[in-house]
């Protein structure tokens, strides 16, 4: 079944957003694909009625995948993030623009191809950004991870995702040290919404860097317990 790169699009925003809400909001969607609210009712009346079914769809409840629309997100997801990963270890790519390019080449990627970038990548399970990169079996590596800011003054934790939507923030980070693999230590928090204060160690002694709220809502680690 060949599908065009917009339903694939759909397919893995839905995927995406069912991780936080089920059935997806058309606001939603509009919203994670840039478009407008009527373009996407229009599109997944279309997905609804195709053979066989990507969505369920009903108006004002919104959208859920179906098992083969499943299996075609993930798919999808699976070249995205195996491209990412070659880019940046074959051709040294940063990681704040293999994003952007995987966008535009997991559409072309055959599984066969897929394959291969696994096998030469040693089947790797996470990309660049520490996102998991699903298997051939659509399984995906588990991994336990809290969000930066759910950490206390004291706990410390080893950085291992940070979301990859904005490349500025990718790029701020990085030059800070906070990449997967670093070890993170939690100083203090500011009260009402405030600052987390941060040291990485053992790196830079006892520099101590203010991370904003967005800045650590984008950051994941492992706990690390004592």
């Amino acid at each position: 079944m060949i599908l065009s790169e917009s339903i694939e699009d759909y397919l893995k925003a839905i995927y995406t957003l069912q991780e936080k809400e089920s059935p997806v909001s058309t606001s939603a969607l509009a919203a994670r694909l840039q478009v407008a609210p009527a373009s996407v009712t229009q599109m997944l009346k279309k997905l609804d009625l195709m053979k066989p079914h990507l969505v369920r769809y009903k108006k004002h409840h919104g959208v859920e995948l179906t098992p083969h629309g499943e299996k075609i997100a993930v798919e999808v997801i699976r070249h995205h993030r195996l491209i990412e990963l070659f880019l940046q270890q074959a051709l040294g790519m940063s990681w704040d623009e293999v994003d952007r390019e995987a966008e535009r080449l997991e559409h072309v990627v055959s599984p066969h191809l897929a394959d291969r970038m696994a096998h030469v990548l040693g089947n790797p399970q996470f990309d660049p950004h520490g996102d998991p990169i699903p298997q051939k079996d659509g399984s995906f590596p588990v991994s336990d991870l809290m969000c930066l800011l759910k950490l206390e003054a004291g706990q410390s934790g080893v950085v291992r995702r940070v979301r990859d939507a904005d490349p500025e923030l990718l790029r701020y980070v990085a030059g800070l040290g906070i990449v997967p693999g670093s070890q993170i230590h939690v100083v203090d928090k500011g009260p009402f919404d405030g600052p987390i204060h941060v040291r990485l160690h053992p790196a830079n002694g006892q520099e101590q860097y203010a991370l904003g709220q967005t800045v650590a809502s984008q950051i994941f680690v492992e706990l690390v317990a004592g």
